[in-house]
């Protein structure tokens, strides 16, 4: 029968026979093995009633107050006497102190759980519990196997690309040539669903993402039904080939985003002509900057006034005025989704109709291109429009992958970035990370 002293240490398979002050003030624990089936030889089975000698281990658990707990388990050596056993002696063992462990499953679980789950670099982590670095690694990589698993199907996909670290010379190891190598890394993520990240390749080739699909079941593949993207050809012509039959979709921000570089290209050029230098915070037309990039229902009538008379005083030619209502036209457009009318394909029309008018009657080109990509990737906007997918929940996976990589102040190996991204971000990890056993 268990005491109160084992049950406060709650190690299954272990009974505390003696607690003891240590001179530095923390507390040595004796224990003495509590679980029968210790006695059964890992070979073969058999429980074993032939006690050879006693050993003494110190695995390493998690601390209780303030200060240290340290745990001496006195166990026996047992020897083996089935004949067709290979195995003359063993010791005992528990699944919360496995053989030859010198951490116990539970610190492994703990440690694990924090570097993978909290977002705490392995050395910090290693230092809090007193372990070493390759213990605290080895836990979760361990920890990672068991809770990261094949992608399941989704309906909904999401691309996108981060960066992994400061673009370096790399030398080809055949032509001895050095090259300047920016390194991405492109991560797919379940928006329709809750499994988060559900992978990464590195690179944002056509290429890199086509290879990881393809690496995918092929249920996976036909369970796609919409992949959202931002405008990027590649990750388009990896779809095409990859997902045939999924619908490609483009979000509004990265077009939002355009449309207000679009308005900054245009007041540069406009500070130039009128100027010859570049623009000053002191100049008209850059004074008004903030409230020409903010949307207009967000500006007060005052603000906007102001803006608007300033602009004029500026830049007569009112060029900076056209491109902030072609980004308006733009973005009442993107907003169709949201109000209703994202299905009605007469109001889609007559606003894409205003939006390239503004855009041909000005004679910006900042604006033509504009148009033109707008133009381009129109049918994956239309089917933002009706479906109102957005790449949101990607962006939220590549601050938390920027995160991670900031906590762990950059990594080497990418095997270990991916591991530690899809960690901290799938959302199933988080939630029952200490049922899983190490």
């Amino acid at each position: 029968m268990e005491n109160g002293t084992t049950l406060l240490l709650d190690l299954p398979g272990l009974a505390v026979a003696e607690v003891v002050r240590a001179e530095d003030g923390g507390r040595v624990v004796h224990l003495v093995t509590a679980d029968e089936s210790a006695s059964a030889c890992p070979s073969c089975g058999v429980f074993s009633t032939s006690p050879k000698e006693r050993r003494c281990t110190r695995p390493r658990d998690i601390a209780y107050g303030d200060k240290p707990v340290r745990l001496i388990w006195h166990k026996r050596r047992w020897r083996c006497r089935e004949l067709l056993c290979g195995r003359a002696t063993f010791t005992e063992s528990i699944p919360e102190v496995p053989a030859r462990s010198r951490v116990t499953s539970r610190c492994r679980r703990i440690v694990a759980a924090r570097v993978g789950d909290l977002c705490l670099s392995v050395a910090e982590v290693a230092d809090e519990y007193g372990l070493a670095w390759p213990t605290v690694h080895r836990a979760v990589v361990d920890y990672a196997s068991k809770v990261l698993l094949e992608p399941a199907p989704v309906a909904v996909l999401g691309i996108d690309e981060t960066r992994r670290g400061r673009a370096r010379w790399e030398q080809n190891p055949d032509t001895k040539k050095w090259r300047l190598v920016d390194r991405w890394q492109t991560g797919f993520v379940d928006i329709d669903g809750d499994q988060g990240l559900l992978g990464q390749c590195l690179g944002r080739r056509a290429a890199d993402v086509s290879t990881w699909l393809e690496a995918r079941t092929d249920a996976f593949r036909a369970a796609v039904t919409h992949v959202a993207i931002d405008p990027a050809a590649a990750y388009a012509a990896a779809v095409g080939n990859t997902l045939p039959d999924a619908v490609l979709v483009v979000d509004h921000f990265p077009l939002v985003q355009l449309a207000n570089t679009m308005l900054t290209d245009v007041q540069r050029r406009v500070t130039q002509e009128s100027r010859g230098r570049r623009g000053r915070a002191k100049d008209g037309e850059w004074v008004n900057r903030r409230r020409l990039l903010s949307a207009h229902e967000r500006l007060r009538p005052a603000s906007f006034i102001k803006m608007w008379n300033r602009c004029l005083e500026a830049d007569p030619s009112c060029q900076i005025l056209t491109a902030w209502i072609i980004k308006e036209e733009l973005r009442k457009l993107l907003r169709l989704h949201a109000n209703g009318h994202g299905h009605d394909r007469a109001v889609i029309r007559a606003r894409l109709w205003r939006f390239y008018n503004w855009c041909a009657d000005s004679e910006l080109p900042e604006a033509h291109r504009l148009a033109g990509t707008v133009e381009t990737w129109w049918p994956a906007v239309e089917a933002f429009l009706r479906t109102g997918i957005s790449n949101a929940k990607t962006e939220g996976t590549n601050r938390l992958a920027k995160e991670v990589s900031r906590r762990a102040c950059g990594f080497r190996n990418p095997a270990n970035h991916q591991r530690r991204v899809r960690l901290h971000s799938t959302r199933q990890t988080r939630r029952a990370p200490a049922n899983v056993s190490l």
